[in-house]
């Protein structure tokens, strides 16, 4: 079983807010199983945890990610939280979800994804060339792999403030906090199949 060593969880555990992504097999829960997750702090302490296959639980990274003091901040947060509930029965909260923000406060833009995100807020290039690669490998990944991967947390914390002043700005925060309350629901309702159920 992989999971969070004892210095990263008592380090991670005193922040107020962490960077989380993961890394899976596709993008059907159930089916593509979690590979990887990746975590990062404010000063830069970048931990991948890499999921054995037919793992079921990492007690120190599901005790991190229940801490309801720290807030846990993802890009697509849908598909993360609904990874590590399906793989590893984890509850995570609080959320912050950096698409979302984006949506709804970067609304003279279309483009919402990770890397236009990063670009234009952080000023950085990400390079997404390892996106669709075999996370799933049983030798260990390669350094491309885990640069993409590091790369992917590192950033987040970042565009997260620079959103948040945005969206407190443009008087849309609350209504995005209230998207946020509502990811753990969404997130059941992927992972038990069901699809468009607020449409008519």
């Amino acid at each position: 079983m992989q999971d969070l060593d004892e210095d990263c969880t008592k380090n991670y555990s005193q922040k107020a807010a962490l960077a989380i992504d993961s890394e899976a097999m596709g993008l059907v829960h159930g089916r593509d199983r979690l590979c990887l997750v990746q975590i990062c702090d404010d000063e830069d302490n970048v931990a991948c945890i890499k999921i054995e296959q037919g793992q079921k639980k990492a007690p120190k990274l599901q005790s991190l990610m229940e801490n309801k003091s720290i807030e846990k901040v993802f890009h697509f947060a849908r598909f993360d939280v609904a990874a590590l509930a399906s793989n590893l029965n984890i509850k995570v909260s609080p959320i912050f979800c950096t698409k979302i923000a984006s949506k709804i406060g970067r609304t003279y833009s279309p483009r919402h994804g990770l890397k236009e995100v990063i670009s234009e807020l952080v000023g950085v290039e990400l390079d997404k060339q390892a996106q669709s690669s075999d996370w799933g490998r049983v030798e260990e990944l390669s350094q491309k792999q885990l640069e993409y991967a590091a790369n992917d947390v590192r950033f987040l914390l970042a565009a997260k403030r620079k959103l948040q002043n945005m969206l407190i700005r443009e008087k849309r925060w609350d209504i995005t906090k209230r998207c946020f309350d509502c990811l753990p629901a969404i997130c059941e309702l992927d992972i038990l199949k069901f699809n468009n159920i607020f449409e008519h």
